[in-house]
């Protein structure tokens, strides 16, 4: 533990990213009546006009900032290391990870369980799909990268069980009932992404984000 760098410290920044996002998820919706989390989307919490709003900005208040540093310092512990696959992957990982702070924090849906109908509402969704193409992406590369010649194996299988609950959480809130649309809607975004951005955390923080190039 003595001999950890600060850019190892920082990755047990994941874990509190990962904290702040959950507590806006669980707690935020007690400042919006009659919200049903089970059949509701998260966005709708965050959204302009939500009651939600202030609660939910200020319990994931450290989501965003904590995880981009902690990606980021993995993205240079990865310098010049590991496969160019797998590094690559973590590098997109975390280029989807800029991209939707930004990207939500700037457009916001105008209106709590909002259709699209509007500007901001059509790049919310803009945002949305650049999300989910760079996560699916990011994960299948360090998929590859990870498995190739048993490398980083345990990685691999981490970022095979996040994308298949992103196929979960898509394929379920297409096919599920309404009564169980939120239900599915978070495991992707709370389950899949963020718990990914946990593991690659602890892999910075153990030592494990190194290795020579093969």
């Amino acid at each position: 533990m003595k001999n950890k760098s600060f850019i190892q410290w920082c990755g047990l920044l994941g874990f509190v990213s990962f904290f702040s996002y959950a507590l806006a998820v669980v707690f935020a919706p007690r400042a919006y009546p009659n919200y049903l989390w089970m059949q509701r989307a998260v966005s709708d919490l965050s959204a302009a006009d939500a009651p939600s709003f202030v609660l939910w900005t200020r319990l994931a208040g450290l989501y965003g900032i904590t995880g981009i540093t902690c990606l980021m310092m993995a993205c240079v512990a990865i310098r010049g290391k590991l496969n160019k696959p797998l590094r690559l992957g973590i590098y997109l990982f975390t280029a989807m990870f800029w991209v939707s702070v930004a990207g939500y924090a700037a457009f916001p849906l105008s209106q709590s369980g909002g259709q699209g109908n509007t500007p901001q509402d059509i790049m919310h969704l803009v945002v949305t799909g650049i999300v989910v193409v760079l996560s699916i992406v990011s994960l299948v590369l360090i998929m590859v990268g990870s498995f190739r010649k048993k490398y980083k194996a345990s990685l691999g299988v981490c970022a095979a069980v996040a994308l298949f609950l992103m196929c979960v959480g898509a394929v379920g809130t297409g096919v599920a009932p309404d009564e169980l649309f939120g239900v599915f809607q978070r495991f992707s975004n709370l389950i899949a992404v963020n718990g990914f951005l946990v593991v690659l955390g602890m892999y910075l923080f153990f030592g494990k984000l190194e290795g020579e190039v093969c």
